[in-house]
């Protein structure tokens, strides 16, 4: 059915008019873009493109035919800017500089002036095109366009394509679902469609409606898919995972790498940040605010921080960036294990000479009081126990040498039979006649000498405790080891893996310490079965993975 040319002709007027208050809108808007380029680019397009309109509406609505003509040969001039603000746009966009090159920049000024003369001086050489005054679909000037006017198109839309080029490029290359943008960018090119049926056919008049394609695209980009126009520009080149949310904490979008890490985020468009990634919004609100995925069967750490972007002095999101700091993790996390562990050997060491001072004073006055009473054997026993109480200080000391040498950054882990290891602790320890029971087989990965150590720490601490059987149990992900001796009671479990605590006593104070600490050199954690009644149980859990090596400090 064809409508009445009354009605056709108010569709044109309210589609540029609509063009023309969409650019006016948008410009505001184009105008608090924050990087400088991109915004000088995308207000050159859409200022441009609202120039074109509004001249093409006055084309159409002009009451006479030289008004008609005048408003047409403006907007060519007008529309024909839009290239050139079209590429300085695409090129600050996608991060090029083409727009700064002066080479270029003079070039396009001087084709546009060239070009512009052509058509101001239309009406005296009419090269570019002529009009006739038809009365179908509406009374309207009729432009037959000249051989000057395809060439200067042609021209036109390839440098339009080649802005359209680097736009997908760089929607293609974003790790962020683009489709949104996609869609308009390409909306931005239908109207060159609407241009070839109107000058193909008599379905459309044959006027400009680009501008309808750009006012389309400036309000989506600006109002509806802002958040998006923003984060691919900001995210350009970025490797990292990162999240965009709204003015209210709403995910809004995220790029490939952090859906990978956190498979909360599926479907998850909508939802509050807080409620869908909690462990997140609580590290951002610390100091230290790493978090911690499996990647690959391995810990990794990722620093978390939101970033406002905003569109001029107004904040429209915020953008969550996971930058991944495993390797500056793992070396922050060795020495603070480090420094632990010598604080510790430090307590263990003055317990230790204080201990052996206060046992040698008291054991050489014995010796004087004896000589003076003439009881020479008793002397010789007291001065004896005062050297045997330096020599085993001295061996002290030596073990917690050792002990920081195999405290140092783990290397050399190798799957290592579980069963082999438990018999060269047990012929290591000094564990006088305790018995030794196995509950479980298989393998663990693991530095072999240091889980030695750690075993024979383990049985010797048995044997000071009383026992008279040691049970060695291994589960998919843990080993105990439980000792019949004497049970915690009422003492602080932790006491026990203290240096210089002396818990159970002094002899046995140092060896549960060196458990924890060779444990924490693999990645493990140690610790008692609070649960267990029938004596001591040490469980150390994590065995099913290792800690990567990090640097040793210097």
């Amino acid at each position: 059915m064809t409508l009445p040319s009354g009605s056709v002709f108010a569709v044109y007027v309210a589609a540029f008019g609509a063009a023309v208050l969409g650019c006016a809108i948008a410009f505001r808007r184009a105008l608090r873009v924050a990087d400088a380029d991109t915004r000088r680019g995308l207000a050159g397009v859409v200022a441009g493109s609202g120039g074109w309109a509004l001249f093409e509406l006055g084309f159409l609505v002009a009451p006479s035919r030289l008004l008609k003509y005048v408003a047409y040969d403006l907007s060519l001039v007008v529309g024909l800017s839009t290239v050139g603000a079209w590429l300085y746009f695409c090129s600050a966009y996608t991060g090029r500089s083409f727009h700064r090159n002066p080479t270029y920049r003079r070039a396009a000024v001087g084709a546009y002036v060239g070009i512009v003369a052509v058509k101001l001086t239309n009406h005296v050489h009419g090269l570019y095109f002529t009009t006739t005054a038809v009365q179908s679909p509406f009374p309207h000037l009729a432009v037959q366009h000249g051989t000057i006017h395809w060439v200067v198109a042609g021209l036109s839309y390839a440098l339009v394509a080649v802005g359209f080029f680097m736009l997908f490029e760089l929607f293609l290359e974003a790790d962020y679902d683009t489709r949104p943008l996609g869609a308009l960018v390409a909306l931005t090119a239908l109207p060159v469609l609407f241009d070839i049926v109107g000058f193909a056919s008599p379905l459309l008049v044959d006027v400009n409606y680009e501008p309808l394609g750009v006012a389309a695209f400036a309000i989506g980009v600006l109002y509806v898919h802002e958040e998006a126009f923003l984060a691919v520009q900001l995210t350009d080149g970025v490797d990292d995972a990162v999240v965009y949310l709204d003015d209210a904490d709403r995910i809004r979008g995220y790029n490939g790498r952090a859906r990978e890490l956190f498979d909360a985020l599926d479907g998850a468009k909508g939802g509050r940040f807080a409620d869908v990634l909690p462990e997140v919004e609580a590290a951002l609100g610390d100091e230290h605010s790493v978090v911690e995925r499996a990647v690959d069967g391995e810990t990794r750490y990722f620093l978390a921080t939101a970033t406002s972007f905003s569109l001029g002095q107004s904040d429209i999101g915020r953008m969550v960036v996971f930058s991944d700091v495993t390797d500056t993790e793992r070396k922050r996390r060795e020495l603070e294990r480090q420094n632990e562990q010598l604080e510790g050997f430090a307590a263990a060491i003055r317990h230790e000479l204080l201990n052996t001072l206060q046992i040698v004073d008291g054991r050489v006055t014995v010796a004087g009081n004896a000589l003076d009473s003439g009881n020479v054997e008793t002397a010789r026993d007291s001065l004896r126990t005062a050297s045997e109480t330096a020599d085993r200080m001295a061996e002290v000391v030596d073990d917690l040498s050792v002990l920081a040498r195999h405290g140092k950054t783990l290397d050399g882990a190798e799957r290592v039979d579980f069963g082999v290891v438990v018999d060269g602790a047990w012929t290591d320890a000094d564990v006088d006649d305790l018995t030794l029971s196995v509950d479980g087989e298989g393998t663990v990965v693991a530095n072999p000498a240091r889980l030695r150590e750690l075993l024979a720490s383990a049985f010797e601490f048995a044997a000071h405790n009383g026992a008279s059987e040691v049970t060695v149990e291994r589960g998919d992900e843990w080993f105990a080891v439980a000792g019949d001796g004497r049970p915690p009671g009422d003492a602080d479990s932790e006491q026990y893996f203290e240096y210089g605590s002396a818990v159970p006593d002094a002899e046995a104070g140092i060896l549960l310490p060196n458990v924890r600490m060779l444990a924490a050199v693999h990645g493990w954690s140690a610790g008692l079965d609070e649960e267990y009644e029938n004596g001591v149980r040490v469980v150390v859990s994590g065995t099913d993975s290792v800690v990567a090596p990090a640097e040793s400090p210097a």
